[in-house]
């Protein structure tokens, strides 16, 4: 599966939130949107991801950008890591993997020696019309929910 680049249409989806309401990207338009996938909820990378990007809401939300984390856990265990970390960014149930295999972040990897697969750490910063403005594949987090805002307020000019 590959993964759209920076230009292409963005996939829409259709996914329960942690809120209890149900998110598409269609239902976005007219806003930017910030959709990171990271692998699991409560691990070291995925919280200091997630409360980076909590910290920054307010800033996104200036620049006209919604921000939406992406993990296969369910809605019960995202509200768990919600409630625990004081999270503030919404986040999707992709249990099925609809959008996490349409963005082609669904991959082998590798840990001491033993191969699974799972979620690449990635984002993408999807412009008001829906369509890919930025791709980041491989995510490193320290700093990257900063680079992220930067991207996006100049994207909302």
């Amino acid at each position: 599966m590959t993964s759209p680049d920076a230009g292409a249409m963005a996939p829409d989806f259709n996914l329960p939130a942690d809120n209890g309401e149900t998110m598409s990207l269609s239902s976005l338009k007219g806003k930017q949107v910030v959709l990171y996938f990271y692998p699991k909820d409560d691990t070291s990378g995925c919280t200091k991801e997630a409360v980076e990007f909590s910290g920054l809401l307010e800033d996104f939300a200036a620049a006209n950008t919604v921000i939406l984390g992406v993990s296969p856990d369910s809605v019960a265990k995202h509200d768990k890591f919600k409630a625990k970390h004081d999270l503030t960014v919404t986040l999707l149930a992709d249990e099925d993997r609809q959008a996490i295999e349409a963005y082609g972040v669904w991959v082998e990897k590798s840990m001491y020696g033993k191969k699974y697969m799972g979620v690449d750490r990635s984002t993408f910063l999807i412009d008001a019309d829906g369509r890919i403005a930025k791709a980041w594949r491989k995510v490193k987090v320290p700093g990257h929910a900063e680079a992220v805002l930067e991207e996006a307020r100049a994207l909302a000019g």
